[in-house]
């Protein structure tokens, strides 16, 4: 019986230098270098326009590079067409021929590519049975749910062993009990095959639980690259602290010596500056910004000091959001900004709406940012 070592392809290294795209005066990709390294699973994050879709479209073939180039295991292919690539593409609305069965649909790069017959229904049946499908090969798309069907779209993609999968938000259609198991059935077969996996979405989520490396997209660059955890624990700008998770951002003024507004404000007494290195000395102060994952956070009484270590500020909260497993509280701070506090349920504060309380957080779990005009996530 064919199983998933039928489909297993040696992963591409593929390298982006340079690369830029301009339409007119739009530049919709600007100078984008990225090392993907072979079999990883890369997702390319940001919010719409921000050219991850365009990055990927460049690796596939569909559209040229204004200047830049791309190489794939050391072999330059910018002028290379699609076809030739040896890639699969998954996109979010299957583009499944619905006059075809599934096996027909799946066989169909394999019929292009003069595959004898025979060896055409082995790769199929290992292609469904690499995504569950086994028994669904004489169906027609329309018989499918949208969740089968997203997977009929990946056993074509992988079928004929591509060296990289490229895929461009392949569950933004899928309602999300769907799409959280789909997320883990990729996950899965990414690992069976050892394939480059390129992957683009938007949703914060999905990059977390699926990706060995992750490039947050902004304004048609790359703002920081590295593991889910890095991103999420030490975000290197603003702009990646507001996209990949929620945060509390607290701005103020950094001097010299790290005494500043928001040294003074954030630092409890006797404990040493916290979040990253001092201005050198000499310098002028800058706009500083402290960042706080939601779950580091701590609600207590409004008279509750802290012991070294830790930081505190008094607030004020303003609501509370009922999450399950979870609860959030909004809170309001003295100069007017915004927090917010996640509490896992079994370990709830009593505070609730209009009550003051204590925010704390311990120093280690706080980063300090330059504050950016560009940290605004900006929808386009």
């Amino acid at each position: 019986m064919p199983t998933t070592n039928d489909l297993a392809a040696h992963g591409a290294g593929i390298e982006l230098s340079g690369l830029t795209k301009r339409y007119g005066d739009f530049v919709a990709v600007d100078d984008v270098s990225l090392s993907i390294k072979p079999g990883e699973f890369i997702t390319l994050l940001g919010p719409s326009g921000s050219g991850k879709t365009t990055t990927l479209n460049i690796i596939a073939g569909f559209d040229q590079p204004t200047t830049g180039e791309l190489t794939v295991d050391g072999t330059a292919i910018a002028a290379t067409p699609a076809h030739r690539r040896g890639m699969g593409m998954v996109f979010q609305h299957y583009a499944l021929f619905p006059h075809m069965t599934v096996a027909e649909n799946i066989a169909y790069p394999l019929k292009q590519r003069k595959v004898p017959k025979a060896r055409r229904a082995e790769l199929v049946a290992a292609a469904l049975a690499t995504v569950h499908l086994g028994e669904y090969g004489h169906r027609y798309p329309r018989e499918l749910s949208g969740g089968q069907q997203q997977r009929v779209a990946v056993a074509r993609a992988i079928v004929y062993s591509p060296r990289a999968l490229l895929m461009d938000e392949p569950l933004g259609a899928l309602d999300k009990k769907l799409r959280d198991w789909l997320q883990l059935e990729i996950k899965r077969i990414h690992g069976e095959l050892g394939t480059t996996f390129v992957y683009v979405t938007h949703d914060q989520d999905e990059a977390l639980v699926l990706s060995d490396r992750i490039a947050v997209f902004n304004q048609g660059r790359i703002e920081q690259v590295g593991p889910a955890d890095e991103l999420y624990e030490r975000p290197a700008t603003l702009f990646v602290a507001r996209f990949l998770g929620e945060s509390t951002i607290l701005r103020g003024d950094v001097t010299p010596d790290g005494i500043g507004v928001c040294a003074r404000l954030l630092q409890a007494p006797g404990t040493p500056p916290s979040t990253g290195p001092a201005p050198a000395a000499g310098s002028s102060p800058e706009a500083g910004a402290l960042v706080v994952r939601p779950e580091r956070l701590a609600v207590r009484e409004a008279d509750f000091s802290p012991g070294p270590g830790w930081n505190a500020l008094p607030a004020t909260v303003t609501g509370e959001i009922y999450l399950g497993s979870s609860r959030k509280l909004e809170l309001r701070l003295p100069d007017g900004s915004a927090a917010l506090v996640r509490e896992q349920a079994g370990s709830l504060s009593d505070a609730h709406g209009g009550d003051e309380v204590t925010l704390t957080w311990r120093v280690a779990d706080s980063v300090l940012l330059p504050d950016s005009p560009d940290a605004e996530v900006v929808l386009t």
